[in-house]
């Protein structure tokens, strides 16, 4: 008879069934080994909804975790006691909810997200780009195969996206160019890890199986690969893998030092003000909420906290009375005069103003909602 599997092993089992990213399963490894050790090393299967309640509880009381901690250990034990003990939890009842703030996403002005650029070199400076320019996150960005950056049709293809969620977002047309030297450059090294017995790429789940030989192919590679092969602790082949994601962290957070940009800044501030700033440049929220992948528009209405939306322009009341305006008390925006509007017989004055490419536009009227185009 065969040994009988460790629940670290039946872990991953069902880990690998359903296609979890690695990170989670460290996650759901972690809070699963401190639930036990909580308990002095009780089997789960021993425990039930009373113990994972109390553990909740205690995290939120003495360890003072924040909300999301809480809920990533909730979800690591529904995940055993559903998937892997396949036990009915039950209703966990009323536990300790760890308390947090409402927090703002921090983003970059459009000068600031430039000026960290300047200080980022090389393929630094194109996985930054394309976070900015593309909405990728991170590990998005770091993951990209070579098959997924469309040059013809000027598009980007994120394939393993959170929650396996696929979409497509754009490709800048300024980084084409170096982007298509890199790769160059890029095949230059699989050609010679081929020529060394090597250059297969890890595949994403099962595909390996119907296709043992795609792993080769050019296309399969990661547009970004490491340094150096290493060993895929999956297989135990020698694989060139993407670069360390911790590598383009540290290079970003060194040249938001260099820039002198005091905010809380990290590689995903680039996709907040990816995101800001379509919205400022009047792009509508569906197709913002499109391109980051939220299922939710709810989650991408949290970009709205910087704008000026729906017509209404809040100024602060120490700046009331400095606003430019001509001699007949209408506004005044770089240099040009807004005229009035006739509607229905009725002159109306302009209330809300934006100028965008060199054309003023009239979003709000003091008594009527209407837009308008006046060239300068």
């Amino acid at each position: 008879m065969g040994k009988e599997p460790t629940l670290k092993d039946r872990i991953a089992a069902v880990v690998a069934l359903k296609h979890l990213s690695p990170s989670t399963h460290r996650a759901y490894v972690h809070w699963i080994t401190r639930f036990v050790y909580f308990f002095n090393k009780k089997h789960p299967a021993e425990m039930g909804e009373d113990e994972v309640r109390l553990f909740l509880t205690h995290l939120a009381q003495h360890q003072t975790v924040t909300r999301s901690t809480q809920n990533q250990a909730l979800n690591a034990l529904v995940f055993l006691y559903r998937e892997v003990l396949k036990k009915d939890l039950g209703t966990i009842g009323t536990y300790a909810r760890a308390t947090r703030p409402k927090k703002l996403p921090v983003v970059f002005t459009a000068e600031e997200a430039r000026t960290v650029l300047k200080h980022l070199q090389r393929t630094n400076y194109l996985r930054a780009a394309l976070m900015y320019g593309s909405g990728l996150r991170l590990m998005e960005c770091v993951r990209l195969r070579v098959q997924d950056i469309d040059f013809k049709y000027h598009h980007i293809v994120v394939r393993d996206a959170k929650r396996e969620r696929q979409r497509v977002t754009m490709l800048p047309r300024s980084l084409e160019g170096p982007l298509q030297e890199h790769l160059r450059k890029v095949r230059r090294v699989h050609l010679d890890d081929l020529r060394a017995g090597f250059g297969e790429a890890a595949l994403p789940h099962a595909l390996v199986r119907k296709y043992p030989h795609a792993g080769r192919m050019w296309g399969w590679q990661f547009a970004f690969p490491a340094s150096q092969r290493s060993l895929d602790p999956a297989t135990g082949k020698i694989r060139r893998h993407h670069v360390d994601e911790s590598s383009v962290q540290r290079a970003v957070k060194e040249a938001i030092r260099k820039a002198g940009i005091v905010k809380a800044a990290s590689c995903h501030t680039f996709r907040h003000s990816f995101a800001t700033h379509l919205l400022e440049n009047g792009h509508d929220i569906r197709t913002v909420q499109e391109l980051l992948g939220h299922s939710d528009v709810r989650t991408t209405m949290i970009y709205t906290h910087v704008l000026n939306k729906n017509g209404v322009k809040v100024r602060s009341p120490l700046d009331e009375g400095t606003g430019q305006q001509d001699a007949a008390g209408l506004p005044v925006e770089r240099g040009f005069r807004v005229e009035e509007e006739h509607i229905g017989g009725v002159w109306y004055k302009p209330k809300t103003v934006r100028v965008e490419g060199g054309n003023v536009r009239v979003i709000e009227f003091r008594n009527a909602v209407r837009e308008r185009q006046q060239a300068l």
